[in-house]
């Protein structure tokens, strides 16, 4: 074996090495960036579950507050971006 094929030998196997460690590397990121989106998707399907529940919080949070016109409510609820308007009550039918 020649120097020339002895060091291109040498520069192939730091190459091929160098690359491994890379791809080490580059596998535990995906793993990672893998676990995070996992466990984002399960928040997100478990949030889904309680939105109905959410929705009726917030509605009879939102009636009370225009039922009893309490400020407080009205700007915790204000303060979350949530905002609506009392309808006038409809009286009993005859």
């Amino acid at each position: 074996m020649t120097t020339t094929q002895y060091r291109a030998l040498v520069l192939l196997g730091a190459l091929a090495l160098f690359l491994a460690i890379v791809d080490s590397l580059m596998f535990s990121g995906n793993r990672q960036a893998q676990n995070e989106l996992a466990s984002r998707g399960q928040f997100i399907q478990q949030s889904l579950q309680l939105e109905p529940l959410y929705q009726s919080l917030i509605k009879s949070l939102a009636d009370l507050a225009a039922r009893d016109n309490d400020a407080a409510l009205r700007e915790l609820l204000a303060s979350q971006g949530i905002t609506f308007s009392a309808a006038p009550q409809a009286g009993p039918a005859r």
